[in-house]
């Protein structure tokens, strides 16, 4: 029987001596002194074990802890996305203590349980599935996100399962008109539960928004993942007013107005996290258009780097938001990560020594120690009246969630200029458009020239799936995509010069991609920049200035193709038309 032992460092059953995690890791030179020495009093205040510290701190990815799990356990790391688990087997372990313990069952063997875990070596939990099983225990190392799938396709009910249960025997194009019938309706089990499960299973998927699309026979389900809409099986069109119906009971809305926008929200608890739910519905031709959008709160704030800023850039942006006073923007189209990366930035900056204070709409993440205040638009509150009022609680640093008007850029530029940090972000293509946005809306070009130390303009491009990564192939395919991004033919597939995208799987969805990294561009104030803001020059001629110092979006993309972590086709789609 294989001795249960804590991962961090001991004696193996066969007597020999295990090295420690936190060795393995710094082995593979990923990890510091300072970083292991943080975790281990991480793991004494809190009793969890290293790696999950190490984990939660941003020190090590997932990725290298399963390995170095792996080497120093003797375990093997098994894929799930094709692996099948046959009903007796799951039987085995209750789907309650599964999800619980982040555990799934794989097969019986001789007595013995294979299971996949993300945490092995607990012995608590292989203790209490000897004892649920009344079997011997073997472990394979997995990833967390993909156990978390595995065990929701296999325990519980789909979407797809749903919808096919409940597609209608013949022409079911009937509607339920009558405003107490809908309602009736949207209270039946059978359209709370295929809500439910399609709420919950768009949060496993990862998606930010769920989309309910009306057409004259059907109504389109659609998640968007990894900032793309993905279709899913339609729900019977007979279900669309019910549907709609549970969707605005759950955010409060009025059900018997069918004929104007209306804005509503709840909250949720899926898996342990809290979820807010944004409602937006829009009357069209053939019924309400309906869009969830999916936040879901407690998330870690990642550092820079994790969002996909290079050590060098990173440390520069860590020079500029580290002084007393100022404007710092983030720019980019919606949806690019803008919010995100200030939150990033606030996080590695937070003290308690100083007030943090910020004003948005909706606030999306918690951060602690810092005062987070909503806009209530309806009732007068906006950015411009928020600010105001937060200039008078005595803060040093501001976030404001955005710079829409007039109105609000002075408010911020003169607190700027009047001793605090502020942050805020900006709808501009690029960072240097960023300066004339802001005298388009009638800002002086002397107070921006004055406020301003840095902006950075960001897009958010997909990663490339790691479990079908392959090499694209040198050729006049290639060469077209180099030439598309500026590079003549031969300068971007010499020796050495390799790219990469994602053939399409089961884990990916066939799509090549999962997950998503950030391409930016810092645009720093230097003296010549802030001539040329007052002598109100054009965006083109300021981006072309500012490229003397800086890595733009799309410079950084094709490095990031270079590097293997997106592809040529992703920069393309996101990039193509930033400045070259």
């Amino acid at each position: 029987m294989v001795q249960s032992v804590h991962p961090e460092g001991g004696v193996h059953s066969n007597g020999g001596v295990r090295p420690r995690l936190g060795e393995i890791l710094a082995r593979g030179g990923g990890l510091t002194a300072s970083q292991i020495d943080e975790a281990l009093r991480r793991q004494r205040a809190s009793g969890e074990r290293l790696g999950r510290c190490l984990l939660q701190l941003g020190h090590v990815s997932e990725d290298d802890l399963l390995r170095a799990l792996g080497e120093q356990l003797k375990l093997n790391r098994t894929s799930l996305a094709k692996a099948k688990v046959a009903p007796d087997v799951l039987r085995v372990l209750p789907a309650d203590f599964a999800r619980k313990y982040h555990i799934l069952p794989l097969y019986l063997r001789n007595g013995v349980v294979g299971i996949a875990t993300a945490d092995p070596g607990n012995p608590r939990v292989t203790e209490d599935v000897r004892l649920l099983s009344g079997l011997e225990v073997e472990e394979s190392l997995a990833s967390a996100g993909e156990i978390e799938a595995k065990i929701a396709e296999c325990y519980e009910v789909s979407v797809e399962r749903m919808i096919e249960d409940l597609q209608p025997g013949g022409g079911g194009d009937a509607r339920a008109d009558n405003l107490h019938d809908i309602e009736v309706m949207a209270n039946e089990p059978t359209v709370i539960n295929l809500v439910n499960v399609i709420i919950s299973t768009a949060l496993r998927e990862r998606a930010s928004d769920i989309h309910f699309v009306p057409f004259e026979k059907s109504l389109e389900l659609r998640y968007r993942v990894d900032g793309l809409l993905q279709v899913r099986p339609p729900p019977p069109k007979q279900l669309q007013a019910a549907i709609v119906s549970r969707v605005k009971i759950m955010a409060d809305m009025n059900i018997a107005e069918r004929f104007l926008p209306q804005d509503g929200h709840f909250q949720i608890q899926h898996r342990g996290a809290r979820v807010d739910v944004r409602v937006g519905s829009m009357p069209t031709i053939y019924g309400e258009s309906v869009v969830m959008r999916l936040l879901e709160k407690g998330t870690r704030v990642m550092t820079p780097v994790e969002l996909g800023l290079d050590a060098e850039r990173a440390a520069l942006l860590g020079r500029v938001v580290h002084r007393t006073h100022g404007l710092f923007l983030s720019t980019g189209p919606t949806g690019s990560g803008k919010t995100t990366t200030l939150y990033s930035v606030l996080s590695s900056i937070y003290t308690p020594e100083r007030k943090f204070l910020t004003i948005e709409d909706p606030v999306e993440y918690e951060l602690a120690g810092v005062g987070q205040i909503p806009v209530r638009p309806a009732r007068g509150f906006t950015f411009a009246t928020g600010l105001r009022s937060i200039l008078r609680q005595d803060p040093d640093v501001i976030m404001v969630g955005e710079i829409r008007d007039f109105e609000t850029a002075e408010i911020a530029i003169r607190a700027a200029l009047t001793g605090h940090l502020v942050f805020s972000t900006l709808h501009t293509n690029d960072s240097a458009g960023a300066m004339t946005r802001l005298i388009d809306m009638g800002v002086e070009p002397f107070l921006i020239s004055s406020s301003l130390e840095a902006v950075l303009a960001q897009r958010l491009t997909r990663r490339i799936c790691p479990a079908c990564h392959e090499e694209d192939p040198p050729g006049p395919a290639l060469d077209q995509k180099l030439e598309a991004l500026g590079i003549l033919p031969g300068e971007g597939s010499g020796p050495g010069q390799r790219y990469w995208r994602g053939a399409g799987c089961e884990e990916c969805r066939g799509t090549g991609y999962k997950g998503r990294t950030g391409l930016f561009e810092l645009l720093v104030m230097l003296p010549e920049l802030r001539d040329m803001v007052i002598e109100r020059r054009s965006s083109s001629e300021l981006q072309a200035a500012a490229r003397k110092e800086m890595v733009t979006i799309r410079e950084d993309g094709l490095r990031k193709a270079r590097e293997g972590v997106t592809s040529l086709d992703e920069v393309q789609r996101v990039a193509l038309g930033d400045a070259q």
